[in-house]
């Protein structure tokens, strides 16, 4: 994991980048001792940028009269390529579009390529009610890109399957792009009277979890619940093909 560029992009809200981006940003760290630098495009929802452990820079891309502006994303383009480390970019759904006009416009991925960074696109698939947008969403992203894909699979919403039971990831929407997906990370539901409250707990107050294990408003079994999903994403995260 060394000068590693990692886009988390899927144009639905509400789905889980921001929290793709914690775990992401939180494991490339422990991977790598260069620098990890942190960038949330969100105008709306920055939360990537309330978690002040990860030192996140907000990038502002919003005028004074709340329209995105494409050109303020050179700014973007400009820190990335000037530092040194391993960098991860949270996008919110109201800026997906305009981010990935500018990408293609400028042709951002193959610059970063040629600077000798690897660059990798994360999109996230929700089950239930989500499935059908945020498929189209990954379907979307994979054809307008030619990165490595990662996909995170989110059944927070229920599983990633159609009505008639047939799974995301058996699908022709699927397949067409599985050859460019380096390794799928599944967000598997867990008990939402304990796993459940203690991740929103540690998400309400924006923490990583080194601050979790260190604080005193967790105890020891909330603490050992989040050590173990921590551990079961980083073990996904590991065997992914970077």
């Amino acid at each position: 994991m060394n000068n590693t560029v990692h886009f988390i992009l899927q144009g639905k809200g509400g789905i889980g980048k921001t929290f793709v981006s914690t775990l992401l940003a939180q494991w490339v760290r422990s991977k790598d001792e260069q620098a990890l630098r942190c960038f949330d495009t969100d105008q709306e929802n920055p939360t990537f940028s309330r978690y002040k452990a990860l030192n996140v820079q907000h990038v502002p891309v919003m005028t004074d009269e709340r329209l995105i502006e494409p050109k303020r994303f050179d700014q973007l383009m400009i820190d990335i390529l000037e530092g040194e480390g391993n960098c991860v970019i949270d996008n919110g759904a109201n800026s997906f579009s305009p981010l990935m006009s500018y990408l293609l416009e400028n042709d951002c991925l193959g610059m970063l390529e040629e600077s000798g960074r690897k660059v990798y696109i994360h999109t996230i698939v929700g089950g239930g009610d989500t499935l059908h947008d945020t498929a189209t969403g990954f379907v979307s992203t994979a054809k307008a890109t030619k990165a490595p894909l990662v996909l995170w699979e989110n059944q927070h919403f229920g599983l990633l399957q159609s009505a008639s039971g047939k799974l995301f990831t058996e699908s022709a929407t699927y397949y067409e792009h599985s050859t460019r997906v380096r390794g799928r990370i599944c967000l598997a539901p867990r008990n939402p009277d304990t796993f459940g409250a203690d991740l929103k707990k540690m998400n309400i107050g924006r923490l990583t979890l080194d601050e979790v294990l260190q604080s005193e408003k967790f105890n020891i079994m909330e603490k050992q619940r989040i050590k173990l999903f921590f551990r079961d994403v980083f073990e996904q995260l590991d065997k992914v093909n970077w």
